[in-house]
C-alpha cells in the first residue's frame, strides 16, 4: 500500500495547506498519510485573526520514527513538503526526506516553497528561507515556486517572461528535475501565468483571470497536489501542467461562481480525474524565447 506524506499547515475551517492537498489526491487514487506543520482555526488572512499552533519541537521526528518503527517508510512513493513554522522544521522535513528515500530511492521529493509574494513579502523566518533557498529546494526532485519564490532561489531578479526563463532554466541546473512556476506575477496583467521546465523543454499556460473580492487562499497548495497526483498517475508533465490548470481554474471559477472567499474544492471536484477535457494547453516556448 504505497502512500504520498504530506506535510504542511492544516487549517480546522477552510482549504489550505493539507486541507487544500489530501482530498484533490485521494480523489485521483492515491493514499494520503497527513503530517501538519502547523494547525490553526483558519488561514492567516482573516481579520479577526486565528488560533492554533506551530507543531511541537520534534513532533515531525516523532511521527517518522513510528513510520519506520511499523516499516512503511518504504511504502511512500511521494512526499510533499508545504508551509514550514519554523527553521528546525525545515531541518526535520529535509531530514524526512533522507530517511524515506534512504527506505525507497524511487520516492519522489515535491517542494512547496512557501515563503512569499510580491504583494506579502516574505511570511516565514529567515531560517526558513535560508534553509528552502540553500538545502531543501536543491534536494528536491520537484519544485513548485512562484515568481517571488524562484527569485530568492536563483538570485535572478523576475520582472518579465524572459527574466523568468532564465531563472527557471538556473533552478533546473541546481538540483530540481521539474520546475513548476504557479504565477508569474510579471508575465502579464491580463492573464494568469504558469511556467515548467522539464527534460522536455520549458512550456507555458496561460488562463483567463477571474474576479475576487478577496484572492483565495491555498491555490498554491492545490496546484502542488493536483500536478503531483496527475504526475504519480501518468509520469508526463506536460499532461500533468495542462490537467493541473484545468482542475484549478474550474475550482476557481466554481468559488467565483459562488461568491465564496474559500476554495470550493468539493463542488468541483469531479474536474480533479476528468482526463477527457482539457481548458488550457501547455505552449512549448520557442528556441528564441529561450535563448
Amino acid at each position: 500500500m504505497q502512500g504520498i506524506l504530506s506535510i504542511q499547515s492544516h487549517v480546522v475551517y477552510g482549504c489550505a495547506g493539507n486541507s487544500s492537498a489530501v482530498f484533490p489526491l485521494q480523489r485521483l487514487g492515491h493514499i494520503v498519510w497527513p503530517i501538519h506543520t502547523v494547525q490553526f482555526s483558519n488561514h492567516t488572512q482573516y481579520a479577526q485573526g486565528w488560533t492554533g499552533q506551530v507543531m511541537p519541537l520534534g513532533c515531525i521526528t516523532e511521527l517518522i520514527n513510528g513510520l519506520i518503527s511499523i516499516d512503511v517508510t518504504r511504502d511512500v512513493k511521494a512526499i510533499i513538503s508545504g508551509y514550514m513554522g519554523s527553521g528546525t522544521q525545515a531541518d526535520e522535513i529535509l531530514e524526512t526526506v533522507e530517511r524515506v528515500k534512504a527506505a525507497n530511492p524511487h520516492a519522489l521529493y515535491i517542494c512547496d516553497p512557501v515563503m512569499g509574494d510580491p504583494m506579502k513579502g516574505c511570511v516565514v523566518s529567515p531560517e526558513v528561507t535560508e534553509a528552502l533557498c540553500e538545502r531543501i529546494m536543491k534536494q528536491a526532485d520537484i519544485i513548485v515556486p512562484n515568481q517571488f519564490e524562484l527569485t530568492h532561489f536563483t538570485g535572478i531578479e523576475i520582472t518579465d517572461l524572459s527574466s523568468a526563463i532564465k531563472a527557471c532554466q538556473r533552478a533546473l541546473t541546481m538540483g530540481p528535475k521539474i520546475v513548476l512556476v504557479k504565477h508569474l506575477h510579471s508575465a502579464s496583467e491580463d492573464e494568469f501565468t504558469m511556467l515548467m521546465g522539464c527534460a522536455d523543454g520549458l512550456f507555458i499556460v496561460t488562463r483567463p483571470l477571474l474576479d475576487f473580492a478577496r484572492q483565495p487562499v491555498g491555490v498554491g497548495d492545490l496546484i502542488t497536489s493536483l500536478f503531483t497526483g496527475h504526475y504519480l498517475n501518468n509520469h508526463d508533465p506536460v499532461k500533468s501542467f495542462e490537467l493541473c490548470n484545468h482542475a484549478v481554474y474550474r475550482v476557481l471559477k466554481e468559488t467565483a461562481h459562488r461568491e465564496e472567499w474559500e476554495l470550493q474544492i468539493i463542488p468541483a471536484q469531479e474536474a480533479f480525474a476528468d482526463l477527457s477535457a482539457v481548458d488550457f494547453t501547455a505552449r512549448p516556448l520557442s528556441a528564441s524565447q529561450v535563448e
